[in-house]
């Protein structure tokens, strides 16, 4: 079977309203069947991700803690000297992680010595034989191309929500700014890094339309993250209503079928879930998780190093090794 030929970019709305809206347990499935047809469904990308400069950001994306104009109890932090965050990268891999992401809470990346510094740190992180990710923001078509040059190998800038939806979570960039910087990555060489967040007040809809966006790139995100909103005191969605598992497992499952060849990552989340509910997003076919030995995803809490490797080993699963090339 030529699985290239199974790749569809040509999905329509009513196609993925009809996957979406299956039976649950058909819809995983489905999913699981998907899931091992294209990937080793006992193994689990081991992640990590870093905040390399935290806060003091000018968007206004109403889930964020590190937005300046909301009143949280995160700290201000500048960007991070090159050889602590090489000293993170070295320990991630010693602990099982495969893919190091680096991220900073800009609008987006600018021309100046930060931007070189951050230059320095993709080339030490690369030299490891990490997968380097970065996270910045915006980009041009040519801080893209340095970035690839340094030895990139993706980028992630996630829709967040539906175009519909867009402008009632964040109104300092547009929809067609996100698509825009994809754009620029994928013509630099560096692969994509896009998913999005469920629990901002969205209908299903809106989430069949962003899984739609994603599903009809010209190429798929080679990474899908799906987020469950991690709720911040001080942001405008502090109060909204903690994300059903079953929702995650239904988003995962219907990924997972129309990106089949795509990495579908379980990320923000995690640390309200049960091993058992996350052991159900596994067999929808998630095949990546975010960890870290600050047991936090950039400023929100996350499980641990320790905790996650007991979870795989108890549910017969364990970290993607390496790739012998990964850029």
């Amino acid at each position: 079977m030529d699985k290239k030929a199974t790749i569809r970019n040509n999905w329509t709305k009513e196609e993925i309203e009809d996957i979406y809206h299956q039976p649950l347990l058909e819809l995983i499935y489905k999913a699981s069947t998907v899931h091992r047809e294209w990937h080793d469904p006992s193994e689990v990308q081991i992640s990590t991700l870093l905040s390399i400069k935290t806060g003091g950001c000018p968007e206004d994306c109403s889930y964020c803690g590190q937005a300046a104009r909301y009143h949280t109890n995160i700290k201000v932090q500048a960007l991070l000297p090159t050889e602590t965050v090489i000293a993170h990268a070295q320990k991630a891999k010693d602990s099982g992680s495969s893919r190091f992401c680096m991220a900073a809470a800009w609008r987006e990346v600018r021309n100046n010595r930060d931007f070189d510094r951050v230059i320095d740190m993709v080339k030490g992180v690369n030299e490891l034989g990490l997968e380097v990710c970065c996270t910045l923001g915006m980009l041009t078509e040519e801080q893209a191309v340095r970035l690839q040059e340094a030895g990139l190998y993706a980028y992630n800038h996630n829709l967040d929500t539906s175009e519909q939806y867009y402008e009632e979570i964040i109104s300092t960039r547009t929809f067609d700014n996100r698509i825009n910087t994809i754009n620029n990555v994928r013509k630099a060489g560096i692969t994509v890094c896009s998913g999005g967040i469920i629990g901002l007040g969205e209908t299903h809809r809106d989430r069949i339309s962003m899984l739609l966006t994603l599903a009809t790139m010209p190429k798929h995100p080679e990474s899908v993250p799906i987020n469950a909103l991690a709720r911040v005191a001080g942001t405008p969605l502090a109060d909204n209503e903690k994300v059903d598992t079953w929702e995650m497992v239904r988003m995962i499952a219907t990924a997972r079928i129309i990106m089949p060849s795509s990495m579908v990552r379980l990320s923000a989340g995690r640390i309200e879930m049960t091993e058992t509910e996350q052991a159900w997003c596994f067999m929808a076919g998630a095949n990546s998780i975010f960890t870290g030995e600050r047991e936090t995803l950039l400023v929100t809490p996350n499980p641990g190093v320790s905790e996650d490797m007991q979870m795989l080993e108890k549910l017969g699963l364990k970290p993607m090794k390496m790739k012998e090339s990964c850029c």
